[in-house]
């Protein structure tokens, strides 16, 4: 046998020493704890930042014995976890390596249940050394030869891996930067790549929610049901749009940084970029930052008075996300105060006035709706016996209760607009207000079909709005509505 033969053999037999953050996982174990430990209360902040004072190794050691994440709902890398069931299948040793904490690591490892042994960053006991760069090769060569190895491989993904590869006989790369690889090639020019998937502009506004700018055209409704004309005025609401719209989109980022355990369990959300890891946390808690200082700038040059009001639904939706969304009714009462609050703030950036009307058929209608997605989510537990749907304060057995009451809450905000149609305000804003009675059936209609719908378990878990934009009897509905306001209004 040749040299280089003998050199190759040795290569593919010697012990693999794999990375678990970026690599084994597309996310980070370290980040996951902070998100969780933040969703638990949001003040333990501040407790983070004075752990950062104890050094790497002491703030993972204080971090990971408050709160360690679920191997069970990290995402792996399917390619690369295959590979690793190959290699193993073909009697090769596996170490999980990596400077997470030693705890995660180990029941990561245990997880998958591919690993021989584990090595992590142990400050409890141990000492004291963050497992990166040119610690993890030196503890890896150690750990090698301890076994009786002079040489071993090394799968990993980023510059700090860079040194760890400088040690090993064979590499392996995962996900890691085109950077990263040219350095990587210049001592391993034979090494393995799993290639980085690119993070494209779709999977950015997906992850910001842009589809979902579509719910703050309320903020027009004050203007339209004003009869205001006005250009000025239909352009500071247009700002006041771009204003929520970025709110909600960074608002959503911070959301789902929060649920992800139970978004990854999902049918549907664990699809969804931040719980996939397709964009990091890093990369969101950046973006999601800078969409909130740009929001309320914009918000301030429509009015302070339009800002404080974002401010309110601001603080309202982060609260919605750390705790009133896993209380039962509480939920969807707040879910529908928010669709209001965006129909008040038109009328603040718009000042006109709000009409009381409006206000209460938005309050009854929205309910309605965010009942809606409750029984649709709920719909979607298969075992009646089931406990609380992840994240959420129900259960299945709550689904006719819940029935009754979004079917009511309807009904009443078609009864609102029934009243408001014999109402003084009604008589002063349009020619013939009698006309606007052929809007109360069609409305009627709209709601009873979207709970029908549900019933029948044709909206799977979906936001009815989002349903409502893609479905062409929501679009003839409207423009049934919209027609029967203009008829009503025009004095022929």
């Amino acid at each position: 046998m040749t040299p280089a033969a003998t050199l190759t053999r040795t290569a593919d037999t010697c012990p693999l020493y794999v990375d678990l953050d970026g690599t084994l996982t597309p996310s980070d174990t370290l980040y996951e704890s902070v998100m969780l430990f933040i969703r638990r209360n949001p003040l333990n902040l501040l407790r983070l930042l004075g752990w950062l004072l104890l050094g790497k190794a002491g703030f993972k050691l204080q971090l990971a014995n408050a709160v360690r994440p679920d191997p069970t709902r990290l995402p792996y890398h399917e390619r690369f976890v295959q590979y690793l069931r190959e290699e193993r299948a073909r009697g090769r040793s596996l170490v999980l390596a990596s400077a997470a904490d030693a705890r995660i690591v180990r029941e990561v490892a245990a997880h998958l249940k591919l690993f021989d042994d584990t090595l992590g960053t142990n400050a409890q006991g141990g000492d004291g050394v963050n497992l990166s760069r040119g610690n993890k090769r030196d503890a890896i060569n150690a750990h090698a030869l301890a076994r009786g190895h002079t040489t071993w491989a090394y799968a990993g993904n980023s510059a700090d891996d860079i040194a760890v590869w400088q040690g090993s006989t064979q590499a392996v790369a995962v996900n890691a930067p085109a950077g990263v690889v040219a350095e990587l090639q210049k001592v391993h020019p034979q090494a393995r790549v799993f290639d980085r998937e690119p993070l494209r502009l779709k999977t950015v506004l997906r992850a910001i929610r842009l589809k979902q700018w579509s719910k703050n055209a309320l903020l027009f409704l004050p203007l339209l049901a004003a009869h205001s004309l006005d250009p000025q005025h239909w352009l500071t609401v247009a700002l006041a749009f771009v204003a929520f719209g970025l709110c909600a989109s960074a608002t959503y980022l911070f959301n789902d940084l929060l649920d992800l355990p139970n978004d990854r369990v999902h049918r549907l959300k664990r699809h969804r970029p931040l719980a996939s890891a397709a964009i990091s946390i890093p990369l969101a808690v950046v973006l999601g930052s800078v969409m909130l200082v740009l929001a309320f700038v914009l918000a301030w040059a429509v009015s302070p008075a339009f800002a404080a009001m974002l401010l309110v639904y601001t603080v309202t939706t982060l609260a919605y996300s750390l705790v009133l969304k896993r209380l039962a009714l509480i939920d969807v009462l707040v879910l529908s105060g928010l669709y209001t609050l965006r129909i008040a703030a038109g009328a603040v950036a718009a000042q006109v006035m709000l009409s009381n009307w409006l206000a209460a058929i938005s309050i009854f209608l929205f309910l309605s709706l965010a009942l809606v997605k409750r029984c649709a989510e709920l719909e979607e537990l298969d075992d009646e016996r089931s406990l609380l749907a992840p994240g959420r304060g129900y259960q299945p057995r709550d689904l006719s209760s819940l029935r009754a009451m979004g079917m009511a809450s309807g009904f009443l905000a078609v009864m609102v607009l029934a009243l408001y149609i014999d109402s003084q305000n009604s008589q002063m804003l349009y020619a013939h207000p009698q006309w606007l009675w052929a809007a109360a059936p069609v409305l009627l209609l709209w709601i009873m079909r979207i709970w029908l719908k549900t019933g029948r378990r044709e909206l799977h878990g979906e936001d009815p709005l989002q349903f409502a934009l893609k479905d062409p009897f929501s679009w003839l509905t409207l423009l049934a509505m919209g027609g029967i306001g203009i008829a009503a209004t025009l004095p022929l």
